[in-house]
């Protein structure tokens, strides 16, 4: 399916579209990008986001910031999220669930893209309603460690008219293409090569973020 064919089919929301993750290798060489529903089961997005709201009420999320280390800042004017990492020492049943599925997606791109992809790190992330991430690239100065960028949506029940639609920049098309955060639902896209932005909800927003990495080949804080 070519990326023309993609813009189309989340434009108007028309049809589900399901890829296995045998498939999502393919369509990340075909084209760098990546939208599959049922990525996990809606019991499993259902019991993700009931942690993640219970987790939120108690206090256990941070606002987000921009930057790393020493540029480490908040910038409310540029994201307005707030995020949970997850330990791999305390997870839950349904966090295990999920992280097995993203293991099985490292070695599906390993296999077949050889993209050499060794370590899975990732956070939930709500959205109040009205927040949004302006435009940017995934990563950090002097870092190309972050190679494959996830991201899961938690959102039951989400319509059109909420919002909160990922935005991702097609270069080659000088477009984009807008994808509805409906539970279940993975968007998958090379880090270093798509721009994004999420578009402010009419409701809280809830996905698990998260990041494949590969070993840096420009070490983090070099000019």
């Amino acid at each position: 399916m070519t990326s023309e064919c993609w813009i189309r089919s989340f434009a108007t929301e028309q049809a589900a579209l399901s890829v296995p993750i045998e498939r999502i290798p393919t369509n990340l060489f075909e084209q760098g990008w990546c939208v599959s529903d049922g990525f996990v089961s809606d019991a499993s997005a259902a019991a993700l986001a009931q942690e993640a709201r219970e987790r939120y009420g108690s206090g256990a999320f941070h606002a987000a910031g921009i930057g790393a280390g020493a540029r480490h800042r908040r910038r409310e004017d540029i994201r307005g999220d707030h995020v949970l990492w997850l330990d791999e020492q305390e997870t839950t049943p349904a966090q295990r669930d999920c992280l097995a599925r993203f293991e099985s997606l490292r070695l599906a791109a390993n296999r077949e893209l050889q993209l050499g992809l060794f370590e899975f790190e990732c956070q939930l992330a709500l959205y109040p309603r009205g927040a949004s991430y302006r435009r940017h690239l995934d990563g950090f100065a002097g870092d190309d460690s972050r190679v494959l960028s996830c991201v899961l949506y938690l959102n039951q029940a989400w319509q059109p008219a909420d919002g909160g639609q990922l935005r991702l920049h097609l270069p080659e098309q000088a477009g984009h293409v807008d994808v509805l955060p409906v539970a279940g639902r993975l968007v998958t896209f090379l880090s270093a090569r798509f721009e994004h932005e999420v578009l402010p909800a009419q409701r809280d927003r809830l996905s698990l973020v998260g990041w494949f990495r590969a070993r840096a080949s420009t070490p983090a804080g070099a000019a």
